[in-house]
């Protein structure tokens, strides 16, 4: 298979949005992974396929996609042709956690109207000098968002706590940059060591490393379009060293962080930008 591809990333100059991400893939394979932030996917070649909360689901190119944060999913091409799609990172002012369980179950928007105002936003977003635009479009996008998910919305019962697999994920998260072995981490929520790692991957479908080095991956992609360089970026979110940064970035994202960084650069120097 044509292994080709083509990536764009920038952070544009409107509120909520924390990036956007242009790709065109033949063959390159999400790894099981996690954002913190929402995914908002349009695909307008080809179609990915992907895993969400243990379901298969699939992206076909007139549909709307909306993947939650903290929820692992994966991806990969439908067809041998791969898929071209865009990407609107999109932070929890848009859509407050409330949104994640009916956004989970039916991620995938069968709605003309809504994949219209993604692509006009998408275009309005390329373009310096035309965030009012940007931030009106984005406006009536999370309306309508809110509009699908809104019905699908259940009142659940208290729980008796927050249990096993959540624990470790707020360790996870409050010690994401100095991070802490296995053996500390089972003292820590009083678990054994296997037990505490079958419980976390059969809660949330992704191991605790793996958890781990998507949100570190996505704290770099954050800094890397703040324009520091990929060696710093890799000290300050927790990884070893550059090497070990970009051997995982590549995986994760398609691309090293230097590529990744210096496309941001010439396309925030593109003319009309």
């Amino acid at each position: 298979m044509d292994s080709r591809q083509e990536i764009s990333a920038w952070r544009p100059r409107v509120p909520g949005v924390v990036e956007v991400f242009h790709a065109h893939f033949t063959d390159h394979a999400y790894p099981m992974h996690v954002h913190d932030v929402w995914t908002l996917l349009i695909v307008d070649d080809g179609a990915v396929r992907y895993d969400l909360n243990h379901r298969e689901r699939g992206t076909p190119h007139d549909t709307v996609s909306l993947l939650p944060p903290q929820v692992p999913h994966n991806g990969s091409p439908a067809t041998s042709q791969g898929f071209r799609k865009r990407v609107l990172y999109l932070d929890l002012t848009q859509l407050d956690e409330s949104f994640i369980g009916p956004a989970v179950d039916g991620p995938d928007l069968a709605d003309p109207l809504l994949r219209r105002r993604v692509g006009q936003l998408h275009t309005a977003l390329a373009h310096a000098g035309d965030e009012l635009e940007a931030e009106s479009r984005l406006a009536l996008i999370g309306e309508r968002l809110r509009g699908h998910l809104r019905p699908r919305l259940v009142t659940r019962p208290p729980g008796t706590g927050r249990g096993l697999a959540d624990s470790l994920r707020d360790l996870l998260d409050e010690r994401l940059l100095h991070g802490f072995t296995l053996e500390e981490a089972a003292k820590l929520v009083h678990a054994h060591p296997a037990h505490l790692v079958r419980t976390f991957s059969g809660a949330f479908g992704i191991a605790p490393h793996q958890y781990v080095m998507a949100r570190r991956i996505d704290r770099a992609r954050r800094l890397l379009l703040d324009g520091r360089p990929p060696a710093e970026v890799a000290t300050a979110v927790g990884f070893h060293d550059q090497s070990h940064l970009t051997r995982h970035f590549k995986r994760h994202v398609g691309i090293t962080p230097g590529r990744y960084a210096r496309k941001a650069v010439a396309l925030e120097r593109r003319p009309g930008r």
